[in-house]
C-alpha cells in the first residue's frame, strides 16, 4: 500500500530490511525478563516472507507478540492464529471499498474484508481496528460508513479512529483542510475511541 498519511516512509520505500536476524533475536535473548513484548509493524509486516519463522523464535524467548497489519494477506494472518504465534492485533480500516484504492493505492478492500471477517469470528485473540483520517482522504460520510460496516459484522472489538498529525509522510501530504466532526459520528459499538482530536 502507499497511504499518503503513512509515518513510516523510510520504512515503506526501504524495500529490503538491512538490520540483521541474528543481531534481533540476540537483541531479544539479552533483555528476557526486562522487556514484555514485540511488535511486529511496518509498512505491511506480513510481507516479510520468514514472518512465522520470525514470530517462533521470538516466543520461544517467551516474548508476547502485537501484529500491526492492513489486513491484505488473511492467509498469513490465520496461520499466526492457527499457531498461537500472536497475541494482539490492530488492523487498519483505511477506506469504504469506494475509496479504498484512492487513500491506499491498492485494490485490496476484500482481502482486508476476509481478515476483518476472520478476527471478528475468532475469539480467542483481542484485536482492535484502527482508522486514520486525513478529511482530504476521508470525511464524516466515509467514517459512519464504515462503523455501520463494523456493526453489520458485530465486530465487538475497540475501534480508534485516529486524527492525522501533520509531519513527514509517504505521501506529502499538507494538513487537513478541516478536522473530522466527530459530534456528527454515530455508532453503537460500545468501545470506539477518538486518538489525536483535541
Amino acid at each position: 500500500m502507499r497511504c499518503g498519511y503513512c509515518h513510516n516512509p523510510d520504512i515503506v520505500k526501504a524495500g529490503r530490511g538491512t538490520y540483521p536476524v541474528a543481531d534481533l533475536l540476540n537483541f531479544l535473548s539479552n533483555r528476557i525478563n526486562k522487556l514484555e513484548g514485540v511488535v511486529l509493524t511496518g509498512g505491511e509486516a506480513t510481507l516479510y516472507p520468514n514472518l512465522l519463522e520470525l514470530s517462533q523464535c521470538i516466543k520461544y524467548f517467551g516474548y508476547h507478540i502485537k501484529l500491526d497489519t492492513n489486513g491484505t494477506r488473511p492467509k498469513i494472518v490465520a496461520k499466526l492464529l492457527k499457531e498461537k504465534l500472536i497475541d494482539y492485533v490492530a488492523l487498519d480500516y483505511k477506506a469504504p471499498p469506494e475509496k479504498f484504492k484512492q487513500v491506499t493505492g491498492s485494490n485490496k478492500y476484500q482481502t482486508f474484508s476476509q481478515t476483518l471477517d476472520m478476527l471478528c469470528a475468532q475469539k480467542k485473540i483481542p484485536f482492535e481496528i484502527r482508522t486514520t483520517v486525513h478529511t482530504d482522504l476521508l470525511n464524516e460520510t466515509d467514517v459512519q460508513w464504515i462503523l455501520a460496516d463494523l456493526a453489520h459484522r458485530n465486530c465487538t472489538a475497540p475501534h480508534y479512529i485516529q486524527n492525522y498529525t501533520h509531519t513527514q509522510t509517504l505521501g506529502n501530504l499538507p494538513e487537513q483542510s478541516h478536522q473530522l466532526d466527530i459530534t456528527t459520528l454515530r455508532h453503537t459499538c460500545p468501545s470506539i475511541a477518538f486518538r489525536n482530536f483535541p
